[in-house]
């Protein structure tokens, strides 16, 4: 039987970092009865985006978070658009380069993630913001017979 659910969560963030939602997506993907399909995660902003990396060291977020920094630093002076301050358009470019979506596969209720991996929001603002994500699981509640009666 096919089955779908969607649903919202807010975020409140503390300024730029990571902010780890698996346990979020993954009890949403149990609540709604999936098997096997594919869950897909999305924001509806243009400065802070989604990431799978590595949830065991924080030290990788903490090198990634610097290398941006490096990449695209705040307060640069090939950015026009700093309406809402130095962080602003870096942090848009940010988002560009990283995305603002994810889709991972549902095998047996659960997330088909690796084992060092987890689902993570980044932002890039330095202040505080609430981030919307939409989480949409698609896909089987019961797999269909192999003898074709399913």
């Amino acid at each position: 039987m096919r089955t779908m659910l969607q649903d919202e969560m807010e975020i409140a963030t503390s300024g730029r970092g990571f902010f780890e939602l698996t346990q979020d997506v993954r009890s949403m993907v149990a609540g709604s009865g999936v098997q096997y399909g594919l869950v897909h995660v999305y924001t509806q902003h243009t400065s802070c985006s989604l990431l799978i990396t590595e949830n065991a060291d924080p030290q990788v977020r903490a090198d990634l978070e610097r290398y941006f920094a490096r990449l695209v630093p705040d307060g640069d002076p090939l950015f026009l658009h700093d309406e809402e301050g130095a962080d602003d358009m870096p942090a848009h470019v940010r988002a560009a380069l990283t995305g603002v979506s994810l889709t991972v596969p549902v095998t047996r209720s659960d997330l088909a993630l690796g084992t060092w991996q987890g689902i993570y929001l980044w932002e890039h603002r330095l202040r505080p913001h609430r981030r919307l994500v939409t989480v949409t699981v698609t896909g089987y509640s019961e797999l269909a017979n192999d003898n074709g009666n399913g």
